[in-house]
């Protein structure tokens, strides 16, 4: 029973729960070596090469796709699509053809209506071995028109009996080059889980509440899986699909539900009662602008947490520029007035520095001093810092990840802030949250916006604020995407722009040339500036990650002051810098950057009265997705418009942040498709948990072995 124990949902009588109903071996946990067919050297590779250690998990590895292959095609009705076809003859004659690397072995296969050649360049040996003139065979592959020729290569091939038959939809599983090497291809797979639909002993517990059964007509899971795996037509397959898709969505919600719960139900919070003197003199007298109702709305969520007892766990979304470090302030401003201390971590010294900055100027008159903390901070100034934090005379503390290392002492730590949070480990905002005896309360911001559909997989577990409008005054920026070859036209507006006082960004990918890449680089890029912005009529601040820190600070110092008209630099400045006189922001080779990096560039710029600019740089020829990020950048400064585009086009594991979080752990659904499924799963979770906080109820009871049987992944709640 110990081997559950771990898995369980807190607190301690959810745990006792889980142990009277944990889940007793049965034949799916058989472990895959004692399934016929499969054997140890097998079930090694299963296990090696997918993770598969028993039965249950070979059935729950499920098709990457469907072939269809119910249609049997005459070899005079194809065509030139390159979609897979199958087409049924007897083999005529072989032949190898060539030496060397362009050696291939041809089949010709016959029909009554045509000749088709079969092309093999790899596995030479074992295919003129199997192939023989003669026989019939079914052969399934994709089309290839070489020279007005079609042809077939490399296709799967079922020969004599086998070959009559149309098969219908046919899964195809999710392999590795290792299966391959040892010959466990598609058709092992399809053979395994065939011979555990056909044990006697197979069968498949319901995890799902028989009402959520009745109320959506949703298959029973064992229908389900075997529809998935062996579908009978296109309509199972769909509905199979629906099933598996809600239950996965459905227990990635709950389990976010049961840890905000149970989180809110045992984790004593700090209470900040009081709104004192701090907050008031700022709020009235040294607030730099009107907040907008969107940042007032947070800021009465935010209230709200902190007065309950229960520790807050918040994320707050905010694009660019959306004024989400005034809200942090008068967050940590509550915390002062309660009599506590609180910090701010960011991930590069750059953007700490920078909130170091904009804080104490914000403060400048009253009797409050952040003070900053690094990795560049002299040992003689950070024992004085150590010793005043120990002290409680710091009151707000701003850093990079020295703010975790373990001389670092809190007196009093009631507010963490965690700036660009995707940028830290777990175990980082771990060590930060955990220097206090009673849990601080926890503010983590992202300028990365998200999709609700992403916030709610990957933060389903904390509670969510969005400041989704800019403060008034600031002008739209105007984006444009240019060919480099129209560079002296670009180079012509840069001087306008700096002869009217402004300020310039040039920005390129890599610090010095490569060989792999063809990029600009930011040493050759800077050199073909120069060339049409000579020195020393116009100046330059150079920074990019190599530089030490000081040496960093310094550029950006000169630049920030006005002292230099244009910053060369590497995306190292993509967050953290805030000059309002930077009216224009030129990316080289915009294509090669992501959509979230783009927009994180581009919010350099547009932050004072003026008009501002985006100019993207292409060179050679788009790809399709390079040529949508571009058209979206022009199209829209809507940060969460363009966080959908940008999921759309990579993925959700590919989205900043999301792969340290469990979201690939989503065997079918997908949430940039599947929103309206991932709302409903999310409300039938909530109201389970509403009706039977500790799934006692009987219907319940396949619930209770799911979360039993399934271990928790690692979640944003945690770091609490």
């Amino acid at each position: 029973m110990a081997k559950y124990a771990s898995a369980c949902p807190q607190p301690l009588v959810l745990r006792i729960a889980c142990l009277k109903f944990a889940v007793m071996p049965g034949f799916l946990d058989t472990p895959v070596e004692f399934l016929k067919g499969v054997g140890p050297q097998r079930a090694d590779a299963l296990k090696t090469e997918l993770g598969i250690q028993s039965i249950g998990d070979l059935l729950m590895h499920y098709p990457a796709r469907h072939e269809d292959r119910s249609r049997i095609y005459k070899i005079a009705e194809l065509g030139k699509a390159d979609a897979g076809v199958q087409v049924s003859g007897v083999i005529t004659h072989i032949d190898l053809i060539g030496a060397g690397p362009g050696r291939r072995f041809v089949a010709n296969i016959k029909d009554e209506t045509g000749n088709l050649q079969l092309v093999w360049f790899q596995g030479i040996p074992w295919v003129a071995k199997s192939v023989k003139p003669g026989d019939r065979y079914l052969a399934f592959g994709r089309l290839n028109d070489y020279k007005g020729r079609i042809s077939m290569a490399h296709p799967e091939l079922e020969s004599n009996a086998q070959a009559i038959a149309p098969k219908g939809l046919v899964p195809v599983y999710p392999l590795t080059d290792g299966m391959r090497r040892k010959k466990l291809e598609n058709r092992f797979m399809v053979q395994m889980v065939q011979t555990i639909f056909n044990d006697p002993r197979f069968d498949v517990p319901e995890n799902l509440p028989p009402a959520l059964l009745k109320e959506f007509q949703l298959l029973d899971r064992k229908t389900a899986l075997r529809q998935l795996h062996s579908p009978s037509d296109l309509k199972s397959l769909e509905k199979a699909q629906h099933r598996l898709k809600f239950e996965e969505l459905f227990y990635l919600q709950l389990r976010h539900l049961q840890l905000k719960t149970n989180r809110n139900r045992t984790i004593k919070g700090l209470v900040f009662s009081e709104v004192g003197d701090h907050f008031n003199t700022f709020y009235k007298e040294f607030l730099p602008f009107e907040l907008t109702d969107a940042q007032k709305n947070v800021l009465r969520e935010i209230r709200a947490d902190m007065r309950t007892g229960r520790q807050m766990n918040r994320l707050l979304q905010g694009d660019v520029g959306s004024g989400k470090t005034i809200v942090a302030l008068l967050s940590m401003l509550l915390a002062v007035d309660n009599g506590y201390q609180a910090c701010v971590m960011a991930p590069t010294e750059i953007l700490a520095a920078q909130h170091h900055l904009s804080l104490s100027e914000m403060l400048e008159g009253m009797n409050i001093k952040p003070v900053l903390l690094t990795g560049s901070t002299t040992k003689k100034t950070r024992k004085a810092i150590l010793e005043n934090l120990k002290s409680g005379e710091i009151p707000f503390l701003i850093g990079t990840h020295a703010l975790i290392e373990q001389d670092v002492e809190f007196k009093n730590l009631g507010l963490v802030v965690i700036d660009e949070q995707h940028r830290f480990g777990v175990a980082q905002r771990a060590r930060l949250a955990s220097k206090s005896s009673t849990p601080p309360h926890i503010l983590v911001m992202t300028a990365t916006p998200i999709p609700r559909t992403l916030a709610m997989t990957v933060y389903g577990d904390l509670d969510v604020s969005v400041i989704d409008r800019l403060p008034g005054g600031r002008k739209p920026i105007i984006t444009a995407a240019r060919h480099h070859s129209t560079r002296p036209l670009i180079m012509d507006f840069l001087k306008k722009e700096i002869a009217a006082g402004r300020q310039v960004y040039y920005v390129f990918p890599l610090i010095e040339d490569s060989d792999k890449l063809e990029l600009q680089s930011l040493m050759s890029g800077y050199d073909m500036v120069t060339e049409f912005l000579p020195t020393p009529d116009f100046k330059y601040s150079i920074v990019h990650g190599r530089l030490k820190p000081d040496e960093k600070e310094n550029e950006m110092h000169k630049f920030r002051n006005g002292l230099t008209d244009i910053m060369i630099a590497t995306t190292v400045i993509e967050v953290g810098v805030n000059v309002p006189n930077a009216t224009v922001m030129v990316i080289e080779n915009a294509e090669r950057f992501g959509l979230a990096q783009l927009h994180q560039l581009r919010g350099r710029v547009g932050r004072g009265g003026n008009q501002s600019y985006c100019v993207l740089v292409a060179g050679g020829k788009l790809s399709e997705n390079g040529k949508k990020r571009l058209d979206t950048m022009v199209r829209t400064t809507d940060g969460f418009e363009i966080s959908k585009v940008d999921l759309e086009l990579r993925g959700p594991g590919e989205m900043d942040g999301t792969r340290q979080s469990g979201l690939l752990e989503l065997k079918l659904a997908d949430i940039r498709y599947d929103e309206n499924l991932l709302v409903l799963a999310r409300n039938k979770a909530e109201d389970l948990l509403n009706d039977d906080p500790l799934l006692m109820k009987p219907e319940h009871f396949g619930v209770r072995q799911e979360l039993a049987k399934t271990p928790h992944r690692t979640v944003w709640s945690k770091i609490a």
